[in-house]
């Protein structure tokens, strides 16, 4: 079986992802259309013109019909994060769930503004949303919970999920000035030439709000978590904490209080033996806290490009498995158990 794809985006991580494709054997997929801002669109291998984006992807879906029919047809979406909406991201995978392809994104903004109706469009298709990618790389943290945890609830989690911010953090503590450390994550290619999303809190509050909205069946977006950043003063906090045997660090967390969610990301002092005390770097790490088996801790010991376009493909395989089974066209991919819809 081939699957047929769509990629909207055509950044690093989408050209990674392609490569990925051509080196491993787990399915087998042709490009049949590309979208980007800068270089136009091409369906095909034909140029051509949409009025956005958008119209693209519905043209695309009416051109390779008998694919979405077969459940062969998947919209690739890789652009980057609005923090203002989730916008265009969230018209794109809704235009393709409705010309009947499945999606996958390393977008966190779909999941963390319009995770709920997302899914609902996705259960009406009966066609795959997934976003594997979208809070930390290829670290299997969604799939975690929908394929191994099917009888446990999801009360809460924390973590550090933003590689920038606790480079400098940790940066910070040795002594080096916040500028240096920042220009050093933008040199690696790490951080955006504009790092406001990283260092004001919003890249982990839109993580946030897509792990509260997926795991506890929250309906919140970024703008609804507390948020505070890191700026030039916490290097002082970062050393004194470390002076006292605590280690600063840019905390994520959410948790159920009653029928409400309440998400935040803030700079915490932990005790020096808390796990997350000990992520280092580029290192990630999400501790979820659940019902029946008290804590699960996921670390990311390092993030790269081919982890984050891994992501990508391993929601492929997701679909290509359940297509060959016959269950995504019979069945919605969604399952609810208490508040969680995964």
């Amino acid at each position: 079986m081939t699957f047929d794809l769509l990629l909207v985006g055509h950044g690093n991580v989408a050209r990674r992802f392609v490569e990925l494709l051509d080196e491993q054997s787990a399915v087998r997929a042709r490009i049949v259309g590309i979208a980007t801002r800068h270089h136009g669109c091409t369906l095909d291998r034909r140029t051509v013109t949409p009025a956005s984006t958008v119209h693209f992807i519905r043209d695309a879906v009416k051109a390779h019909a008998a694919a979405a029919r077969a459940g062969r047809l998947v919209l690739v979406e890789t652009t980057t994060l609005d923090i203002e909406r989730g916008e265009p991201a969230t018209s794109h995978v809704l235009a393709a769930l409705a010309g009947g392809a499945h999606v996958i994104t390393a977008n966190k903004g779909p999941a963390a503004f319009a995770y709920r109706r997302l899914a609902k469009a996705s259960e009406k298709a009966r066609r795959r949303f997934l976003f594997e990618g979208a809070v930390m790389d290829g670290v299997p943290i969604f799939n975690l919970v929908r394929r191994t945890l099917p009888a446990v609830q999801i009360l809460g989690f924390r973590g550090v999920v933003n590689s920038t911010t606790n480079f400098i953090i940790t940066a910070l503590e040795q002594g080096q000035r916040f500028g240096d450390a920042l220009a050093e994550m933008q040199t690696r290619g790490i951080a955006e030439a504009d790092a406001s999303l990283d260092v004001d809190g919003w890249d982990a509050a839109a993580k946030a709000a897509a792990l509260a909205n997926v795991l506890l069946g929250a309906n919140i977006t970024p703008r609804q978590v507390e948020r505070r950043g890191i700026d030039t003063d916490t290097g002082l906090q970062a050393r004194k904490a470390r002076d006292a045997g605590r280690r600063l660090k840019l905390v994520a967390r959410a948790e159920r209080i009653g029928s409400a969610v309440r998400a935040s990301v803030s700079p915490e002092e932990l005790p020096g033996d808390d796990l997350l005390a000990g992520v280092e770097g580029q290192q990630n790490a999400l501790i979820l806290r659940t019902d029946l088996l008290e804590e699960i801790a996921i670390v990311q010991r390092g993030g790269s490009l081919t982890q984050t376009a891994y992501a990508l493909l391993s929601d492929l395989v997701a679909i290509s498995e359940d297509v060959s089974a016959g269950s995504a066209t019979r069945r919605s991919p969604a399952r609810a158990r208490g508040r969680r819809t995964l």
